[in-house]
């Protein structure tokens, strides 16, 4: 079984550098498409559900999560995509749209602001759903 690299990474094989100019160029693109995708999502969720909790960065770190550990499995074990790929998707795509930085400031803020509560229920649904979500990616694509 092949184990698994945080998202940071694109494969046993390539670790730890990125080995070319495609490679990055992947990369690039994955990332600018991937931060559009977030702004959407998370834009969309939050006129829906309102701002009073940071759903709309909760939707997006749970999606990411669940493709990651799904395209990962996907790509490496089930189709054995090259490097330019899972650079693509993985680093740049699912990089640039999940959003751990987001969800860290939102958390403080809610603590900043009085709601501790908040901020806890959002540190704990965000890891645990989210870490959730990847297994589940990652039994759905072995399971294909």
């Amino acid at each position: 079984m092949r184990s698994l690299h945080p998202a940071c990474t694109i494969g046993d094989d390539d670790l730890p550098h990125i080995d070319s100019m495609e490679q990055l160029a992947a990369i690039a693109a994955g990332g600018a498409l991937g931060a559009v995708l977030r702004y959407w999502t998370s834009t969309a969720v939050h006129s829906r559900l309102g701002a009073a909790f940071p759903y709309g960065t909760l939707t997006v770190n749970i999606l990411g999560s669940l493709l990651m550990g799904f395209l990962y499995i996907w790509l490496t074990d089930r189709l054995t995509s090259g490097p330019a790929v899972r650079a693509f998707l993985l680093i740049g795509l699912l990089g640039a749209f999940t959003t751990f930085s987001t969800f860290s400031m939102e958390t403080l803020n809610l603590v900043e602001s009085g709601h501790p509560g908040k901020a806890l229920a959002n540190a704990l649904i965000s890891v645990s759903v989210c870490f959730v979500a990847a297994a589940a990616g990652v039994f759905a694509a072995r399971q294909l």
